[in-house]
């Protein structure tokens, strides 16, 4: 298996529009692709280093659908990616922390048509929420004012594994298929994957974050886990990416009949605000 990174930011698109919605629903209610291949007219090594093993093991597509889990400093996001289908089904959710009320997004994405579920639970008492379908909505990208904030299928490689590992100024790799190393988060576009902001408060300790991953017994990759220093009122935090149950994972499909429908103006005034 080859190296097939894709752009950076899926998850998070998905939780800036989570965010967003977060905070419209508060008031009611009170990276180009990554060249990490080998380069034009060049030769793979004879024997690949750490790096290069674990870049390989990074998914690019041809491995069939598989799960995927991530997290970053904002929230944790869940889902399965099916390159078949050019598809992603991802959910985030996240815990209002001054109402108390938990908002639920899905996104399903499959040949470039775009769905959202949205749901909200522990809103006893809470007045003014918007009043949505249960079903998939399909969203119409023309109608959103920030399409870039809603996800794309950028690549198989949705947790930007690859784009962090190309970032990593040593690799070890140790006897049961884990690689540990170290990764300036400065480098190339790491530090939009992990996320800039977070990047930028680290300083100089951007440049020396301390990894793990791990590779499946089918050569696949299984975690990457990032250990995010304190940085000045900012606690540690972990980046997180998993994958799993390659070729066996659900395939995605447009959903049909009653099982969807077209957004309504509610949602686009939701996912607008």
């Amino acid at each position: 298996m080859t190296n097939g990174t894709g752009h950076t930011g899926t998850i998070r698109r998905t939780v800036s529009t989570l965010v967003g919605v977060i905070a419209a629903t508060t008031l009611l209610a009170g990276c180009g692709p990554d060249g990490s291949g080998p380069a034009a007219g060049g030769s793979p090594s004879p024997t690949p280093t750490p790096k290069e093993a674990l870049l390989a093991a990074v998914p690019d597509g041809t491995e069939g659908a598989f799960r995927f889990t991530g997290k970053d400093s904002d929230s944790d996001i869940s889902g399965v990616v099916d390159p078949a289908a050019k598809g992603m089904d991802l959910t985030a959710a996240y815990k209002d922390p001054e109402h108390g009320f938990t908002t639920r997004m899905s996104f399903l994405l499959v040949k470039e048509k775009l769905w959202v579920k949205v749901k909200f639970t522990g809103t006893e008492g809470l007045t003014g929420l918007p009043k949505l379908p249960s079903r998939w909505m399909e969203l119409d990208r023309a109608k959103l004012t920030d399409g870039e904030t809603a996800p794309t299928y950028d690549g198989a490689d949705v947790g930007n594994a690859g784009p962090i590992i190309e970032a990593a100024t040593s690799v070890e790799a140790k006897d049961d298929k884990t690689y540990t190393g170290v990764v300036d988060l400065t480098k190339g576009q790491a530090g939009e994957a992990v996320g800039e902001e977070e990047v930028a408060a680290l300083g100089a300790a951007a440049g020396q974050v301390p990894f793990t991953a791990v590779v499946g017994p089918d050569g696949n990759l299984a975690s990457l886990t990032l250990a995010i220093p304190a940085a000045g009122k900012a606690k540690a935090w972990t980046y997180l990416v998993k994958y799993a149950d390659y070729g066996s994972a659900p395939k995605l499909a447009a959903p049909t009949g009653s099982a969807a429908q077209e957004a309504p103006k509610v949602a686009y005034d939701m996912l607008n605000s």
